[in-house]
Parts: C-alpha cells; structure tokens; sequence
C-alpha cells in the first residue's frame, strides 16, 4: 500500500464505508468515523440499543470499501471484523470515548457497534 494512503487511513476522521446488503446484496454506503488505536484501524458509533444495519451487513459478509476524501481520495478495499468480546472491546471503545470526550463507556461497551477494519492489499 502506498505509505501516504496509509498514513491517511491512520488518521480519526469521518470516512465513508460501502458494506454488501444481507438481504438485498446490494452496495450500502454509511457515513462512519475510523478511528486508530496501536495500529489498528476500527469503527465504533454511539450508544443505541437498536442494532445498526451496517453492522449486520458486515456480520453476513465482511468486505467493505473505506471511502477516505480528506487526506487523500481514494476507496480502499479491506476486511471488517465484528467485535464482541468484552476484552477485546473495551481498549477500543475507550479510545473512542476519549475521542469523543464520553464518560459513559459501560454504555458503550453494551451498545456502541464495533469493528475492526483490515485493509486489502490489491496491489
């Protein structure tokens, strides 16, 4: 991967992700914000108690494309990894907290969608 690109894709900021429908198996495109923790790339959102059809998209077929118009233009395929354990979660959904300046990471823990993104090299 070109290193500007993925320099860009480190960076917190509101990008566009295109998941595959479950049902209809159509393009789905959502506005998200990626954020970067020790390397790792991830999405989490708000608390809700209503799942997010994203995130079920993703849960029934993990290829996505990040869509970056910021710090550089470019649509980068990758993978899309669900996380649910708790241990896994939580040094994420602080990260994004702190991002946010959210005090209330038990409810996100219980409710905030996450998953980690793993760009495709198809160079």
């Amino acid at each position: 991967m070109d290193p500007s690109l993925a320099e860009a894709l480190h960076r917190s900021q509101v990008v566009e992700l295109t998941t595959t429908g479950r049902r209809s198996a159509q393009p789905r495109r959502v506005e998200v914000f990626l954020h970067e923790l020790d390397g790792r790339l991830f999405v989490s959102g708000m608390p809700s108690p209503h799942q997010r059809a994203w995130l079920l998209n993703v849960g029934a077929d993990p290829h996505v494309t990040v869509h970056l118009s910021r710090h550089a233009v470019a649509d980068v395929p990758a993978l899309a990894r669900v996380i649910e354990d708790p241990a896994e979660r939580r040094p994420f959904i602080e990260a994004a907290a702190r991002r946010w300046n959210r005090r209330d990471v038990a409810l996100m823990m219980a409710q905030s969608p996450l998953i980690e993104i793993t760009p495709v090299d198809v160079g």
